[in-house]
């Protein structure tokens, strides 16, 4: 249980409870990155898969993606690709704002801050870190 929220841990399973409300409101067509164990959608890339080479245009997409040192380019991607027409695009992100990634993409998109720490996955305990939604959309924001 100590290594779940160690630094070697970048994959934090998305709360069922978060995205069914979300998922309620905005009806996401694709998990962008996921395993097939803990995909929120039928649609979804796995490591293998590569989101980050995949095409998202026309989706709803939800992303809570790896939290480790690529993380700026799943942000990046999210941005890129949320600047496509009919796509939306909904990011679980730990609250870094004093990142580069923060500054360059997230701050051009609608930031939701998340009161309190959440519990990923099956986790008993809360994350040592603070978290955000991220929504890009073209024609919205």
């Amino acid at each position: 249980m100590q290594a779940q929220f160690s630094s070697q841990k970048d994959d934090w399973e998305t709360p069922q409870e978060l995205f069914d409300q979300l998922d309620r409101m905005f009806h996401f067509t694709l998990d962008a990155a996921s395993s097939d164990e803990n995909a929120k959608c039928e649609k979804h890339f796995t490591a293998e898969d590569d989101g980050l080479k995949q095409n998202w245009g026309g989706e709803v997409v939800w992303l809570n993606p790896p939290y480790g040192r690529q993380i700026g380019k799943w942000v990046q991607k999210a941005f890129e690709e949320g600047q496509k027409p009919h796509t939306f695009i909904v990011c679980l992100l730990p609250a870094r704002t004093d990142t580069a990634w923060f500054h360059d993409y997230c701050r051009r998109g609608y930031v939701q801050f998340i009161r309190g720490r959440l519990k990923f996955g099956r986790s008993k305990n809360s994350a040592p870190f603070p978290s955000m939604l991220v929504f890009f959309n073209k024609d919205i924001f």
